[in-house]
């Protein structure tokens, strides 16, 4: 219970401090995982999307993004968790404890399916939290429609299957915990141009999205 008083508290700051735009500066981070998923994928995406945040809606969010352990006590330091990849994932069983008392003290984890992780991703979510459904968000929520509209909800920005693009989230108390894009790679789009030779309208309006996030975390939760 303490932690998740403190947390709170921080995370409480976190939001007087986005939405002043002052200093001091906070941190966000990529979540390790294990199982063989290649967690590391996409290494320029946060940094860019962080850089993109900065000069567009005057925050001062720390340009070196943190990376840690699912298990580890270091994820309260974060209100902001992004995890992606393309193959397996495995929670242990400590890691399932961490990561819950994680979101259910105030944090947020944006998960970035990178083609191959949804098989994996949803059966660790439902061990997670058991009583709760993941669900698609509608276009109406308010995550698309912050500083950038998104009147269609959620970008598409690789093809792959050709399937449209989904983002589901997990509602606790009323409060977006967590948010998982699917059939999107919106990851990808923050990436440096030279990796996937996006175009840049192509890139801009995956910023822009990735904007739309930590501008609602950050001012909505």
């Amino acid at each position: 219970m303490k932690t998740k008083i403190i947390f709170l508290i921080y995370l409480t700051g976190i939001v007087l401090i986005t939405t002043s735009f002052n200093t001091p500066s906070f941190q966000i981070a990529l979540l390790k995982y294990n199982g063989g998923g290649d967690w590391y994928a996409n290494p320029t995406s946060l940094p860019n999307l962080v850089k993109f945040e900065n000069q567009n809606l005057g925050t001062n969010i720390n340009e070196d993004v943190a990376t840690v352990d699912v298990g580890s006590p270091e994820i309260f330091n974060y209100p902001f968790m992004h995890m992606t990849g393309h193959g397996n994932v495995i929670f242990s069983p400590q890691e399932q404890k961490n990561l819950r008392d994680y979101l259910l003290g105030g944090g947020f984890l944006h998960i970035d399916d990178n083609y191959g992780m949804d098989k994996f991703i949803r059966p660790q979510l439902k061990k997670l939290f058991p009583e709760l459904i993941l669900t698609e968000l509608p276009i109406s929520h308010p995550i698309y429609h912050q500083k950038f509209d998104f009147p269609k909800g959620l970008p598409k920005i690789h093809e792959h299957d050709g399937l449209p693009a989904q983002g589901f989230g997990l509602i606790y108390e009323g409060r977006l915990i967590l948010y998982y894009t699917y059939q999107c790679d919106l990851g990808d789009g923050w990436e440096d141009q030279a990796v996937h030779h996006d175009s840049e309208p192509t890139r801009i309006k995956a910023l822009q999205m990735g904007s739309n996030l930590l501008q609602y975390i950050f001012t909505k939760n």
